[in-house]
Order: structure tokens, then sequence, then C-alpha cells
């Protein structure tokens, strides 16, 4: 009876849209998981689409630095491996403190919606004061990652919580809440080109736009999971704007990612394998239009999570551009 009792307990102490068997669940003592929890390290996707961007970023710009033409910026293996390494790591840090922001200011409408409410906030199992200090340590953290970067990297970086602090707000006042997500999500995109060069150029913009239209795409898939709670409880999105037409707007906004990025490729002067890359990247995303079911929510996550693989693709193509 107590051993039943126990396992209710650690059941009620996990949240409904996490893997129950993840390694926060069974590595870190119970007190954590809350703050686990509110980082969502049970739910690595998020860091991992956070990640990509800049690691494309940073492989672009290294395949434009290492080019038989370029005399003027000083660039090495080594150099390349550090910054990735940064991204990874502040890409952990930063999102767990979005998350706790967004967490923070959605409490109420997340005790309102059925995926949500067994969060740590809306569940109580941790404060709004232990919540914040624990958002402090994490943005702390993510200035420690940023400072390793030049000046205007710095600077760059900086500016970009403008639109992290503001996106929670988004499906209150907009239909497209997923563009704001895509503006803070597609950051690093520059963040990439901008620490290796100190500045920014075309290549790395049209990136920039193209990982929004990307973020926009598989943000609407996600969001055809809450969409008939969100529309109870006032929510807007992309999902519920789209509605019946998603498919024909993620061939829009799947379609500008790959223009946008191929722009970016052709201007830097990349190599095949990079195309290469971006092509198998594109069929991804094909077949995530042409199976999608909207109103079937374990696709829609599973077909949300997939988009880390296209991530990996267009990264791995970039490296191997880089290689020959």
């Amino acid at each position: 009876m107590r051993k039943r009792s126990h396992t209710t307990d650690e059941m009620n102490a996990r949240v409904a849209d996490a893997p129950s068997g993840n390694w926060v669940y069974r590595v870190l003592p119970r007190a954590i998981w809350p703050h686990a929890q509110l980082a969502r390290w049970d739910r690595p996707i998020g860091w991992q689409l956070l990640m990509w961007p800049c690691f494309w970023s940073s492989a672009l710009a290294a395949n434009v630095a290492n080019s038989p033409t370029n005399i003027s910026t000083v660039w090495s293996p080594g150099l390349m491996l550090w910054h990735l390494f940064l991204f990874m790591a502040g890409a952990i840090a930063m999102r767990g403190a979005g998350c706790t922001w967004n967490d923070l200011v959605d409490q109420k409408i997340d005790a309102k919606v059925a995926r949500t409410r067994s969060r740590p906030l809306p569940s109580g199992r941790i404060s709004r004061f232990a919540a914040t200090a624990f958002l402090v340590v994490q943005a702390l953290v993510g200035l420690l990652v940023l400072i390793q970067f030049n000046s205007f990297a710095i600077l760059l970086g900086i500016a970009s919580l403008g639109v992290v602090a503001i996106y929670p707000f988004a499906k209150r006042f907009t239909d497209w809440p997923q563009f704001f997500l895509g503006l803070a999500f597609s950051w690093g995109a520059l963040m990439g080109w901008a620490a290796v060069f100190g500045e920014l150029a075309w290549p790395p913009v049209l990136l920039y736009a193209g990982a929004i239209a990307w973020t926009i795409g598989y943000d609407t898939i996600y969001a055809h999971q809450d969409k008939e709670d969100d529309a109870l409880v006032g929510v807007r999105s992309t999902a519920r704007l789209f509605a019946e037409n998603t498919k024909i707007w993620l061939v829009l906004f799947y379609g500008l990612f790959a223009a946008m990025a191929l722009s970016a490729f052709w201007l830097s002067g990349v190599s095949w394998p990079a195309y290469a890359g971006l092509a198998i990247a594109v069929a991804m995303l094909g077949w995530q239009i042409k199976v999608i079911d909207i109103d079937d929510a374990d696709q829609c996550l599973s077909l949300f999570k997939a988009n880390s693989h296209v991530g990996l693709i267009v990264f791995l193509g970039l490296v191997a551009a880089l290689l020959i």
C-alpha cells in the first residue's frame, strides 16, 4: 500500500506533457524536479531548436572565414568548437530562463489548460519567489556565456532580451505569437556570424528570416495540441488562425525557410554539401506537411520534435561543406 502511494506521489510530481522516464526523474533529487520542469530540462527539444540557428550561423561563418579569399578574419577549428559549446550552454540556460519567465506570466492561463495545469507553478509545487530566483540564476549563466564573445555579439545578444520579454504576452494581443517566438528563437542565426566577424551581413540576416519562417511553421504544428483549450481561455495562435488551411500555410513558411537559407548559402559561396543538407531538410519538412493530422495531438507533438532532426541535417551539411 505504501509503495502504491509513493508511486502516485511521484507521478503527481511530474508534468503531463514530458516523458516520465526522463533523466531528470532518475538522476536529480526530487526537491529539484520543479526547477528542472520550469527550465524544461525534461523536454530538451526546446533548447535544441533554439541552438540550431546558432550552429547554422556559426558553421556558415566558418565556411566564409575559412575560404581562400578571406584575409582579414582569424579563424580556427578550435574557435568554432568553442563557439558551438558556448551556444549550446547558452541555449540551455536561456531556454530555461525563457520558459521560467513564460510560466510566471502564464500561471493563471496554464491552470486552465489540460496539458499545462500540472506544471510546477499552477500545481503549486513551487512558489513564485522560488521560480523568480531560479530565473535570475539561469539568466546569470546566460550572461556568463554571452560575455565570452566579442563586444558586438554581446550587444546583439542583449538586444534579444526585448523580444524574449514580449513573447509570453503576444498570444494576448495577436493571432501571430509564433512570429514573436520566431524572432526570439531564431536570434542565434545572427549571433553565430557576429561571434566570428564582429558585424552582420546579408547571409546571417537572410538565415535569420528563414529561421523565423521555420519557427512559425513548427510552432504552429505544436500549437494544434492546445487549440480547443486555447479557444476556451481566449489564447490566440496561428494554429487557431490557420485552422483547416494549416497545410497551405506550412507550405508557405517552410518554403520561405528554404528560399532564405538557399539565398544565404549562395551569397556565402558554400560548397555543394551545404545544399545537399538543405535539400534533405526541406524534404523532411515536406513530409511533415504531407502526413500532418491537425486533430491528432500526439502526432503534432511528434512532428514538432522531428524539427530537431531538420536542424541537425542543415548543420551537418554546412560542416561537410567546411571540410571538403
